[in-house]
């Protein structure tokens, strides 16, 4: 059954990569009219007042919130190449300025959403689906049947050389494994993010041939993402890019379907087990606590549905040419990501404001690149620099993935790369953090560049969030790239600021340009990153991994 419904993925996915293919975003050259506004945005005086001024075209409501494949992004992507242009950075996509990211959409059939479990006593119980449960099927497939055993695995985190594996002498072959969201506190915080992430669980599931995963909830989890918000986003589409060899990017392959239990399903779930859901949960929510995985006394049936859809968003793509004869061979790569959230039509319906212009996630993030790459162009240092505003950020990092394993320059010469995502400036900043400057010699480069500014290089404000796995930095990390990811600093009033902006602004329709954002403040951390990004394209020696650091031994075998 399983290889049946793989070869059935396998043949709507060419069908679909067959209508990718006919509609690629094919511009080479920015629209007249795009060109004409960057060109007023870059004739600003002074860098704030350019900065404000592209902020403030990128966050129009024209745009109309920027979402991946929109025709509000590819104006976005049109308008920064034309500032690209102005600047004299040469283009370096695959198409003139642009590297098109052909993506795969995946809207859940609602309808066609079905969980029950049959115990060992013959007894079916089915759930309702939103009110007990949610559901997806792959991305492989367009729908999911199937019914299999199912084994508790804990928080299925699988780490040996860190002295855990929750799959030890469980046998999960044909089943459906249940498993807490996240992963146990044994582990430091970026550990525990890289071992608690879904995707990497899934992955770790799918090369022990499970077929199905089932999610629960540890008390933490479940105060994170109350039920409510989470059932209220189970229409929004799945997405993945699609590869130069016309397969989607599966995390998992072999997974059939993926569902996630509320806690009164779960409790039913774990009736007639060797310990009940309250049991291990107890275990889960203890300090250090680890629950040992155990076959469950029910057979799990599964029906999902998707409703695909294709489509093509581009990288823009900048490089300002290195001046040393030798080193220029060698890239440091700025990011930024252009897109944002688009309108969301459930609350126009609802009468209200559903337009999500991302004023500043992310469009001051870009705006700031941009006046550092204006910089750059002037003076070039001795490496190359590319400039990249990346893609469907927000549909998980997916435009800057595609770049960071297929990249438009040689993928063996990408020293570096310095991320910007949502520099919240609504204070005057004395500090700067730069997630992940521990793990690398890009460590001491930003302080000595910060050193320069007068400014500090602060410490992570806040490491139980993990941000360092969240940006798009992180994509090339994992391509064993060392990288940072630069931030306004908590000192001066920063943190208030931060909290204020996540709390009431953050993902909503009033991140507008409107926003009391300080340029001048602005600008001074452009003059930062101007000031970074030399000092590493300037450096005699390529950066690298500190000796054991976690993630540099991870992705080693990457480069």
């Amino acid at each position: 059954m399983t290889m049946m419904l793989r070869r059935a993925g396998l043949a709507l996915l060419c069908a679909c990569l067959a209508v990718a293919c006919a509609k690629p975003f094919e511009a080479d050259q920015p629209g007249q009219a795009y060109a004409e506004a960057a060109a007023q945005s870059g004739a600003k005086p002074t860098a704030a007042a350019r900065i404000e001024a592209d902020v403030r075209w990128l966050a129009d409501d024209a745009r109309e919130g920027r979402e991946a494949g929109t025709a509000g992004y590819v104006q976005a992507a049109e308008y920064v190449a034309a500032r690209m242009a102005a600047m004299g950075l040469k283009p370096a996509g695959q198409s003139g300025w642009y590297q098109a990211v052909p993506l795969l959409t995946a809207g859940p059939v609602l309808e066609a959403s079905e969980l029950s479990f049959t115990g060992a006593d013959g007894e079916t119980i089915t759930l309702a689906h939103l009110d007990d449960f949610l559901v997806r099927a792959s991305m492989e497939q367009e729908t999911a049947d199937i019914t299999a055993p199912a084994v508790f695995v804990g928080f299925g985190v699988s780490a040996p050389d860190e002295g855990h594996d929750d799959y030890a002498s469980l046998d999960v072959d044909g089943k459906f494994i249940v498993r807490f969201h996240g992963a146990p506190d044994l582990f430091d915080s970026e550990r525990r993010a890289h071992y608690g992430s879904s995707r990497n669980k899934a992955a770790e599931a799918a090369r022990r041939g499970a077929l199905g995963v089932v999610g629960i909830y540890t008390s933490s989890a479940q105060k994170r993402a109350p039920w409510a918000r989470i059932a209220a986003n189970t229409g929004r589409s799945s997405m993945t890019w699609i590869g130069p060899n016309g397969a989607p990017n599966v995390t998992a392959p072999g997974i059939v379907a993926t569902a996630t239990l509320n806690v009164d399903a779960s409790r039913r779930m774990f009736e007639g087990a060797a310990k009940t859901y309250d049991d291990v949960r107890a275990q889960a929510d203890a300090k250090g606590g680890a629950p040992k995985g155990f076959d469950l006394p029910v057979r799990i049936s599964v029906k999902a549905a998707n409703r695909f859809e294709t489509l093509s968003s581009p990288n823009v793509v900048g490089l300002i040419r290195g001046a040393d004869p030798v080193l220029r061979d060698e890239y440091v790569v700025l990011t930024a990501h252009l897109d944002h959230l688009g309108v969301k039509q459930h609350l126009v319906d609802q009468g209200k404001d559903g337009l999500h212009n991302g004023a500043v996630d992310n469009a001051l993030g870009v705006a700031v690149m941009l006046e550092a790459a204006r910089r750059l162009s002037e003076d070039p240092p001795a490496r190359s620099v590319v400039v990249l505003a990346v893609t469907a950020e927000e549909k998980g990092l997916l435009g800057a993935d595609y770049f960071a394993r297929f990249p438009t320059v040689d993928k063996d010469s990408i020293v570096a790369n310095v991320n910007l995502d949502m520099p919240v400036m609504l204070h005057s900043f004395t500090d700067v953090v730069a997630f992940g400057a521990e793990r690398s010699t890009l460590g001491p480069i930003a302080k000595s560049a910060l050193a320069e500014a007068g400014i500090a290089l602060s410490p992570d404000p806040f490491p139980e969030q993990n941000i360092f796995t969240r940006s798009d930095h992180y994509t090339f990390v994992q391509q064993g790239v060392p990288a940072i990811y630069l931030f306004p600093g908590f000192g001066n009033g920063g943190e208030a600021s931060f909290g204020g902006f996540m709390k009431d602004h953050y993902h909503k329709p009033s991140d507008e340009a409107s926003l009391p954002i300080l340029y001048e403040d602005v600008a001074r951390f452009a003059d930062v990153n101007v000031l970074i990004a030399r000092g590493i394209a300037d450096a005699p020696e390529r950066p690298r991994w500190h000796e054991g650091d976690f993630f540099g031994d991870l992705f080693a075998g990457e480069r």
